[in-house]
């Protein structure tokens, strides 16, 4: 999600709070709030030129920050609790961890699972078409089209392009078909649907070196196919990052933008929220 719950907690958009009417917030970060550093911030035309110049074979996207601005898993966390989606119950459930988890009581990876665990009992179906809905109101809008161009280009050059992220399977799988991204090329966090009917069992939560791992689990990795280009906008992407063979940290945070520094990472903004 980006990615945060799925971001560092000082993130605005990191914060879900159920009992809070659904927003989906986009953010230009100020020049004054990026910290210091070396990295070196592409124009449009540099960055695609710096892809292409890879002729890369295979490409893979976060989600959440880097194909669209704003944080789709905390959105639709809202966004189902004032719909009726989601139950008191499972309300006040998700109210209490989300509180222990600004705390520090409760893991990143926790609570991102869990952010899918609390549909349990609903109809996928149900849950498909809830997705489907949120994403054409609240997220489409938001979509960088500098990021849906590229992608394009790539996949008309035969390039294979994966998504990863931490929100969950029905919102991103629905997110990532205006990208032309098929379902069988999203990894992200689910939960094991019996009968259609949707349980707590976690099948992934890839977030932080798990993202990592579930590249791994499709033969894409170090000591596997190595991804030519890895594009995210989270600290929570980093480890991701790191295995490509060029990292392209889009729409970074703070604290991506002073890991990208280090690295020697160029970064990238799209025109939307690009800082003034």
């Amino acid at each position: 999600m980006t990615d945060t719950l799925h971001e560092e907690k000082k993130s605005s958009s990191a914060c879900v709070c159920p009992r809070r009417k659904a927003e989906f917030l986009t953010v230009s970060i100020p020049s004054t709030l990026i910290p210091e550093t070396s990295a070196r911030i592409l124009t449009t035309a540099e960055f695609h030129a710096s892809v292409h110049e890879l002729q890369p074979k295979i490409a893979v996207f976060d989600c959440d920050g880097t194909l669209w601005s704003g944080d789709a898993g905390s959105g639709f966390m809202n966004w189902s609790v004032e719909t009726g989606l989601l139950s008191r119950e499972a309300t006040d459930w998700l109210d209490g961890r989300y509180r222990a988890y600004k705390r520090g009581e409760v893991s990143e990876l926790a609570i991102c699972g869990e952010m899918t665990q609390v549909y349990q009992g609903l109809r996928e179906e149900e849950m498909r078409r809830a997705a489907a809905v949120f994403f054409r109101t609240h997220v489409e809008k938001h979509i960088f089209p500098e990021m849906r161009e590229l992608i394009a280009a790539l996949q008309a050059q035969g390039v294979e392009i994966w998504a990863v992220s931490s929100t969950n399977d029905w919102v991103i799988e629905e997110g990532v078909k205006r990208f032309n991204i098929p379902a069988n090329r999203v990894l992200s966090t689910r939960v094991k649907v019996v009968e259609g009917v949707v349980t707590d069992h976690i099948v992934d939560v890839p977030t932080d070196e798990g993202k990592v791992t579930a590249l791994a689990r499709v033969g894409i990795g170090i000591t596997m196919q190595v991804p030519d280009a890895v594009f995210g906008n989270s600290v929570h992407d980093a480890a991701m990052l790191a295995i490509a063979r060029r990292a392209f940290p889009v729409n970074p945070t703070p604290a991506l933008m002073e890991r990208s520094g280090f690295e020697g990472w160029p970064v990238y903004f799209p025109a939307s929220v690009a800082p003034r």
